[in-house]
């Protein structure tokens, strides 16, 4: 399927093998369940085949007046390749296990590469009296036309991680068909499309004890810095009681972003009741053992337009489809779902093997 932007490519270095675009595949039989598949790739699994990636860091002013900082990534590019874009997860950055995986495919294949960071996610404190949230389409929006107008002669592919593909589902949604003036295609990892679904499911049980206060031990810190910036922004001390993210949604990411509580906040920034508005080449891939996302939450083909690709494999946990095959053979490995991702945008571009 092409899009207003779409573009005519010569076979070059990373041109796609003529095998047809697939999810994922099962996990080694050493790993099962959704919790051993996300914490073994979040913490274990090889990211990539040689050197880590490096980056080159740009910071870029924001409308508003605050800064954001993108990596791009300093491998060899091959002419007229595309710019694949990553967006990263809650409390992601480039060098999250995925943003590495994926540099590494980009670097294979000879693709540009950016990490743009959502605010205060690069290592430094933003200065608006703001963070970022799943929601955060006009950021998106603005982060992409930005990246288009740098990079105007190669074809741009996003792909969204976790909180990140959420953002990127809404952004290509509220944009419809002008979404095609910017980006290629788009796909969403692992993303809690129903964001309802998703925050009662991570701040239960298992959940609760293990990812949420994970989560928690880096948003808390930086959501009282951000008060030291900006005195009387929140209430201190219900910050300091929240013990899931429905209660540090409703202190800090829902009022600080225009929306009335966490409610107000999950309904209004789920991308899953939009995803029929959506009018270019989309991915949407969620495994049915994530954690984090209920399978039931997850849409169906009834739920979603023409240009929507929805994948759900049984296995890969959030973030995970760790993976013992070659050519890399090294075991839990964390390539395969990034090799797929991108195996699929590339295939929505004109002139290449569709799978």
């Amino acid at each position: 399927m092409n899009t207003p932007h779409s573009h005519t490519l010569a076979p070059t270095a990373w041109a796609l093998p003529h095998t047809p675009s697939q999810p994922p595949g099962a996990a080694p039989a050493w790993l099962p369940g959704g919790h051993a598949q996300t914490i073994w790739a979040a913490l274990c699994a090889r990211r990539y085949v040689g050197a880590a990636p490096s980056y080159r860091r740009e910071r870029w002013t924001t409308p508003d007046g605050d800064f954001v900082d993108v990596d791009h990534a300093t491998h060899a590019v091959a002419e007229q390749a595309p710019l694949l874009v990553l967006f990263h997860g809650l409390e992601g950055s480039s060098r999250s296990h995925y943003a590495e995986a994926f540099a590494d495919v980009a670097r294979e294949r000879g693709l540009a590469y950016a990490v743009p960071h959502f605010r205060g996610c690069s290592g430094e404190l933003n200065l608006a009296p703001r963070a970022y949230h799943s929601g955060d389409h006009a950021e998106i929006d603005w982060m992409l036309r930005r990246l288009r107008a740098q990079f105007p002669d190669r074809p741009l592919l996003a792909v969204g991680v976790s909180l990140g593909g959420n953002a990127l589902m809404r952004w290509a949604a509220e944009h419809g068909a002008a979404a095609g003036d910017v980006a290629d295609a788009v796909a969403a990892v692992c993303s809690p499309i129903d964001l309802a679904a998703g925050g009662h499911a991570i701040g239960r049980g298992f959940n609760r004890q293990v990812y949420t206060r994970m989560f928690l031990r880096s948003m808390v810190p930086k959501a009282l810095a951000k008060l030291a910036q900006h005195p009387g922004l929140f209430d201190r001390d219900k910050l300091l009681a929240a013990r899931d993210l429905y209660a540090f949604d409703n202190v800090f990411t829902a009022p600080l972003h225009g929306f009335r509580n966490t409610e107000d906040y999950w309904r209004r920034a789920s991308a899953k009741p939009l995803l029929p508005q959506v009018r270019v080449p989309a991915l949407v891939l969620n495994a049915r053992n994530d954690p984090f996302v209920p399978a039931s939450s997850l849409p169906t083909a009834q739920d979603v337009g023409p240009c929507v690709t929805l994948w759900q494999p049984p296995q890969g946990g959030h973030v995970g489809f760790p993976a013992s095959l070659p050519p890399w053979g090294v075991p839990g490995h964390v390539r395969a779902m990034p090799e797929a991702v991108t195996h699929w945008l590339l295939s929505q571009l004109s002139g290449a093997s569709h799978g």
